[in-house]
């Protein structure tokens, strides 16, 4: 049997998961015995391979029309999706921009900003449109396991991914929600 593909992403995140991912070290290259990473947002190949892959992670909340693409490709092309980490779970900060217009929202960012120096908001075709709210990625897609933390820690990754490849439907309970 060859190796499991997985692809990984991020959305609108910090890319603490993606680092608590690595924080595997010695055990993502015994995992790298068993799966192909396909595509990650920390390597050249930034998509899912259209013959699709087997596992899909994806970490950050959907917050803009580009999020929302993503999200739902990478849904198509994978047969277990992941949602890794609170933004993704839950929305997680990403959502505190829900609580006020999206049009504050951007000048506060943009404009009133303390470091920023005679700020606009950027306006241009090429920009992702924002969603209306910040949405947590089962709220896009339909997602297989949910594995919250902020980050979720190396072992809690570990434990997802080794009872995935065992064939099992991981149960994401007692230390592995554990919040340092």
């Amino acid at each position: 049997m060859g190796k499991v593909l997985v692809a990984t992403d991020w959305l609108a995140a910090c890319a603490g998961c993606h680092m608590s991912l690595l924080d595997l070290d010695e055990r993502l290259v015994g995992l790298l015995e068993k799966i192909q990473i396909t595509s990650s947002p920390i390597t050249d190949l930034k998509h899912p391979p259209k013959e699709g892959v087997t596992v899909g992670i994806l970490t950050g909340a959907v917050n803009n029309t580009s999020n929302e693409e993503v999200a739902r490709q990478m849904r198509e092309r994978c047969q277990v999706l992941i949602a890794l980490g609170d933004c993704a779970v839950f929305g997680g900060i990403v959502t505190m921009r829900n609580f006020c217009s999206m049009r504050e929202a951007l000048h506060r960012a943009y404009v009133e900003c303390e470091t920023v120096v005679d700020g606009k908001v950027p306006a241009s075709p090429e920009l992702s449109r924002l969603l209306p709210t910040a949405l947590a990625v089962n709220q896009v897609v339909k997602v297989d396991v949910h594995l919250p933390g902020c980050p979720p820690s190396a072992d809690a990754i570990y434990h997802v991914l080794s009872e995935l490849l065992a064939g099992r439907v991981p149960e994401v309970k007692g230390e592995y929600l554990k919040y340092d």
